[in-house]
């Protein structure tokens, strides 16, 4: 892919949630590309349309109007199977209350990531040590503190070499060190090539981002 396509674009997306007099805008005529090497954070009061722009990115929820591109090619019309084929690919997902599963080991969290991409199970060590966990893989979700367990989340999300990093609160339930700690991995992973995307009301976060774009109201205010 040439460097100054996109890696994910969305452009004139909008979002209505109901109908009639129940319907609700949640997006309204936007745009927005995200390149390769740049962490974007998603700013703006709750309710501002960040969390479903998110999702329209990462192609989770199919905007009422407009068009979502991943590297260059639209994504509409694309068959359920052909769309999880593509996230499981291109894109990685971390979310505010982590998800992982209670009864499985930080290793083994990763390692279903792996397997469902069709990776080799034994990646999921060296993803672990490159956030930070090499000494915590036989640990089980209880035994991990809120940032060890969003480190986890990460690693995870990493399965696959996914190009795209999507990020939802990522930091919010994290106290200030491993807040941080959080925030900074994140921005490695976008020098190193990735496209990053983080919903934030978390200041640390924009501090770092390379772009902060503010939504309100549906559409993108600054």
């Amino acid at each position: 892919m040439p460097m100054d396509v996109p890696m994910v674009e969305v452009e004139g997306a909008g979002m209505v949630y109901g109908t009639g007099e129940a319907a609700v805008r949640a997006l309204d005529g936007v745009d927005l590309a995200v390149r390769r090497g740049e962490m974007l954070a998603l700013v703006g009061p709750s309710g501002s349309g960040k969390t479903t722009l998110l999702m329209i990115l990462g192609c989770l929820l199919r905007p009422s109007a407009g068009e979502v591109r991943v590297d260059g090619a639209p994504v509409a019309g694309l068959a359920p199977a052909v769309l999880g084929a593509l996230r499981l690919s291109r894109m990685g997902f971390i979310f505010q209350g982590y998800n992982l599963f209670p009864a499985l080991t930080a290793l083994e969290n990763v390692q279903l990531a792996l397997d469902l991409k069709g990776r080799d199970l034994d990646e999921g060590a060296d993803l672990l040590h490159r956030v930070g966990l090499g000494a915590r893989l036989n640990s089980y979700p209880r035994q991990l503190s809120g940032g060890e367990k969003q480190r986890v989340a990460v690693a995870r999300a990493l399965a696959g070499e996914p190009g795209i990093i999507l990020a939802d609160e990522p930091t919010a339930a994290l106290d200030t060190a491993n807040g941080l700690g959080v925030v900074e991995l994140l921005h490695e992973l976008a020098q190193a090539g990735r496209a990053v995307v983080v919903v934030t009301h978390d200041p640390r976060v924009a501090g770092l981002a390379d772009r902060i774009v503010r939504i309100q109201d549906g559409r993108i205010a600054a």
